[in-house]
């Protein structure tokens, strides 16, 4: 079990790093090694995903409330605009990872992959969508705020990938889309967190201190170190020729996500 504590310990400092350097966060990274660590745990097959997605789930919850915070005092959260699509984040998170957990492995890996390879592709060609557009009225945004919710429940991610890039062709300035996104993280993580800690009590193969997909083990070291190594990744993002990194980036998500899919689909 100590072999797996540094494992865990080891991936939140990575966690945290490239969170804080990239701006990024959540499931797009920790999903595929949480699910490397997982199966050399000996995690049963068929739940070692929902597992690896509830357990990074939670993990959001303690670096988006880090980040809000920090976006807060530089005055970047659109509240107004946090308010009316809150609601429907919490209702699509919840009811979209009580869906995940039914999937079966095969089909849910193959879904994380395509989400991790437009995100991949965002970072690699750099895509910014040209503004064209106002915000929609709170009917909108409620319903904007429930399919972000439900495509970022099935990721285990903070719902940036989507929400940023939504705010933007809708004419909010970007530093203000990526605070209010950073905001719009927290109830997606706090909801997507409680669903997959339902949906997961009393089911086989789940390894003990569990609460329902969260694994408690895996959860405390990746928190633990991720919150200390965020803030040094944040430090050198100002310091470093951040896009080319984020390209790297984008090409180590893509093959973290295909090695992931490939050992699930020959398991």
């Amino acid at each position: 079990m100590s072999a797996f504590w540094l494992g865990y310990l080891g991936l939140g400092m990575a966690a945290g790093f490239v969170a804080g350097l990239f701006g990024v966060g959540g499931g797009l990274f920790l999903v595929p090694l949480l699910h490397v660590l997982l199966v050399f745990e000996g995690v049963a097959a068929e739940q070692v995903l929902h597992v690896a997605l509830g357990t990074a789930m939670a993990a959001i919850v303690f670096s988006s409330v880090a980040s809000l915070r920090a976006h807060h005092r530089h005055g970047a959260v659109r509240w107004d605009v946090f308010r009316n699509m809150a609601p429907g984040l919490l209702a699509g998170t919840f009811g979209g990872s009580l869906f995940a957990a039914s999937v079966p492995a095969r089909p849910l890996a193959l879904t994380f992959s395509c989400f991790v390879y437009f995100a991949s592709v965002q970072m690699l060609l750099d895509l910014k969508p040209r503004p064209g557009r106002a915000l929609p009225g709170r009917p909108g945004l409620l319903a904007v705020g429930a399919l972000i919710g439900a495509a970022s429940s099935l990721v285990a991610a903070g719902g940036g990938f989507l929400s940023v890039p939504f705010m933007v062709a809708c004419n909010v300035a970007i530093h203000q889309a990526v605070g209010t996104s950073a905001a719009l993280g927290l109830p997606i993580a706090a909801a997507g967190a409680i669903g997959y800690m339902v949906a997961g009590q009393g089911v086989p193969g789940i390894p003990g201190m569990s609460v329902g997909y969260v694994y408690l083990p895996a959860l405390v070291g990746v928190v633990s170190m991720s919150m200390l190594t965020a803030p040094m990744g944040a430090r050198l993002a100002h310091k470093l020729p951040v896009k080319p990194l984020k390209r790297a980036f984008g090409v180590l998500l893509a093959v973290l996500a295909s090695r992931m899919l490939y050992k699930v689909l020959l398991s």
